[in-house]
């Protein structure tokens, strides 16, 4: 074989091997690629993932109304709420609410001394809707507040119309003229508002005569 065509062969064998080299090459950059690709796809999604369940929170808040659903001693009250329609007006989240809260026992108690069962109350939408606006202020009123009226006796207006006087003694103790229910835990923090949970059902003067 000539000189030439021994060079022409060697030659033509260094191309295939380098084009063989390349090919190689840009395989192992394709599948870096993807690897990346799905690696950078499946972080995206997980981060859309927990903005959406961020967001999903931010949406259910934590209006009154949360809290009395996530509440089993308020499962009378919630009935309660439901069946007097007033559960958008608890869940309001623009809203800026004052409510005793009376715990089953309270309302177990009031039953006991209305003469009603729970069912009869239920069905009682008019007297119902009337003690329960009893228990709700249009506006916030923490215990700083009542403390910082210097006052021993506060009248509030209450939803439905009806005065209601919130009465302080000196240790700091919070119930109501003409009441027997008493506030055991103060400053309930919702959203939309406070809750002041309390042992007794407060009724209106138009019922308790």
């Amino acid at each position: 074989m000539t000189k030439r065509f021994r060079f022409a062969a060697i030659f033509a064998a260094l191309m295939l091997v380098l084009a063989a080299c390349g090919s190689a090459a840009d395989d192992g950059d394709d599948a870096d690629t993807t690897t990346t690709t799905v690696a950078e796809t499946t972080t995206t999604e997980a981060m859309d993932e927990d903005m959406d369940d961020e967001m999903d929170d931010e949406e259910m808040g934590n209006t009154i109304a949360d809290v009395v659903v996530g509440n089993e001693d308020f499962s009378t009250l919630l009935a309660a709420v439901e069946a007097a329609g007033l559960t958008d007006a608890l869940a309001n989240a623009d809203a800026t609410l004052t409510v005793f809260a009376p715990t089953n026992a309270a309302f177990e108690a009031a039953l006991a001394d209305l003469g009603l069962t729970a069912e009869e109350l239920l069905a009682d939408t008019e007297t119902l809707t009337a003690i329960l606006n009893y228990h709700v202020l249009g506006n916030v009123v923490t215990s700083s507040d009542i403390v910082a009226a210097g006052t021993e006796e506060i009248p509030v207006e209450t939803l439905g119309g009806e005065e209601l006087v919130v009465v302080v003694d000196d240790a700091g103790t919070v119930t109501f003229q003409n009441q027997t229910a008493t506030v055991t835990t103060a400053d309930v923090e919702a959203s939309n508002g406070v809750i002041h949970i309390i042992d007794a059902v407060l009724l209106p003067p138009s019922i308790s005569g």
